[in-house]
């Protein structure tokens, strides 16, 4: 496939003559390293780079079946967030009040560390931390920003506050999230990484990995310590399968706008903005003024299929330039240059994991369900710590040991994830015209997670 196609992000970068996405070289054949990791997105390479930084003269392998960045790395909002999929009550819930406050600490952090330690690299990924504009535009959305209020004054977390313009109207605003150009990212980590010595190799397909050993198309790496770090694409691999189950989101993106739109819409250069809708929605404001949205609502596919054809929906495409054009007048007929869209990874129960298996032989990262650019930043120290038998603060987070429980087979994962998605749609369609909760909604979040 063609690589600028993949996303707006990959595009740019070459359309700026910052990248031309030339392919690295696959694997050569069989070879020995200390560390091999699966998948060159966000998690595995801030590992490499990671565990370069604690041991320079490790031998640290990437393996990656298309390109650096092919991922949701390079095809994702953009929003380096503190947010996890499962909120800080859950956390406390399943973890303990204590732990729960250990974890929301170490993702505020690492909001800016992503922004120190890519300034550090020399990567220029646009990187702008202002916050996140939550837009209340209706009784119930203010009563959820009530609830997102307490809920963190009770976590021990920053609290958003609540902002009001006379063009964007009024909003909770977060500060702990900014914005990136997630491909210059992506790609200038995997530029990092061979710099410190990694060596990653493309056009790889790994179809098995065992404790000590990876087994590919090009030849078999043997590693002491091994990484998987795939994401939505780990569905294929046994050492992950039902764990993952990968869920479409997808994305546009307008052409460059003039600045007296941007006065009538309200939103800062670099801010991300969202609201309270059930199916939820995601933009940012890009550093050239463009607007990149995008948004859950494409169906589940049978068997958890990953395929090029599912990346772009002209049904939910034109679903999200409503969105737009409802959310912001102001953009009435700007014009879309780029659609597109990927899978994100979703474990059974929403929560995200480092996890050790094999006595500790083998460490599986992921399921961020599409908050992973900044979580991904955490996931890669922490399993850089892990591989090269550290025991910090990061290593205690509640996150490190958890399995995720197995989706259910086909088709009941098939039907009862395609429901969820559909009631959640229909839910938001309730709350507009009653103004009330949605039963609906409280039920799907349950089955969603159970």
């Amino acid at each position: 496939m063609n690589p600028r196609r993949t996303s707006f992000w990959l595009d740019d970068l070459v359309e700026r003559g910052l990248d031309d996405l030339a392919p690295r070289a696959a694997l050569p054949g069989d070879l020995r390293a200390d560390v091999c990791i699966v998948g060159a997105g966000f998690t595995g390479l801030w590992t490499a780079v990671s565990v370069l930084e604690r041991e320079p003269d490790a031998r640290v392998v990437v393996l990656e079946r298309e390109f650096a960045g092919f991922g949701a790395s390079g095809r994702n909002g953009g929003w380096a967030s503190a947010l996890l999929p499962i909120g800080p009550a859950e956390l406390a819930r399943r973890h303990g009040a204590e732990a729960a406050r250990a974890m929301s600490a170490a993702m505020v952090d690492t909001v800016d560390e992503v922004g120190r330690a890519s300034a550090a690299l020399g990567i220029d990924c646009d990187y702008s931390r202002r916050g996140t504009y939550s837009l209340i535009r209706s009784v119930l959305a203010d009563r959820a920003a009530t609830e997102e209020q307490r809920e963190a004054e009770e976590a021990g977390l920053p609290v958003p506050e609540r902002v009001s313009d006379a063009a964007l109207g009024v909003a909770l605003r977060t500060d702990a999230c900014a914005s990136l150009h997630p491909a210059k990212l992506v790609r200038g980590l995997a530029r990092a990484a061979e710099e410190r010595g990694a060596t990653v190799f493309e056009g790889t397909t790994v179809t098995g990995v065992e404790p000590g050993r990876v087994t590919t198309t090009e030849g078999t790496v043997l590693a002491d310590r091994i990484v998987v770090a795939t994401e939505a694409w780990g569905s294929a691999l046994p050492a992950v399968g039902r764990r993952i189950l990968p869920l479409y989101s997808l994305v546009l993106a307008t052409e460059p706008l003039p600045e007296a739109v941007w006065a009538r819409v309200g939103l800062p250069r670099g801010a991300t903005v969202t609201d309270f809708r059930h199916n939820l929605v995601y933009g940012q404001r890009t550093a050239d003024d463009r607007l990149v949205f995008g948004g859950r609502g494409a169906r589940y596919h049978f068997g958890s299929a990953i395929r090029p054809g599912y990346d772009r929906s002209s049904r939910v495409h034109r679903h999200l330039e409503r969105s737009v054009t409802a959310l912001f007048p102001a953009m009435t007929g700007v014009r879309f240059t780029h659609r597109w869209g990927g899978p994100l990874g979703v474990p059974r129960d929403w929560h995200p994991f480092v996890s050790p298996v094999a006595g500790g032989r083998v460490v599986v990262a992921g399921g961020y369900v599409g908050d992973g650019v900044a979580a991904a930043n955490l996931a890669g120290r922490t399993v850089a710590d892990l591989v090269t038998d550290r025991r910090t603060a990061l290593t205690a987070l509640p996150w490190v040991g958890h399995r995720p429980p197995r989706w259910e087979p086909e088709p009941l994962r098939f039907a009862g994830v395609n429901a969820v998605i559909g009631s959640l749609a229909v839910a938001d369609a309730e709350e507009a015209v009653t103004s009330r909760p949605s039963a609906i909604a409280a039920v799907s979040g349950r089955l969603g997670r159970e």
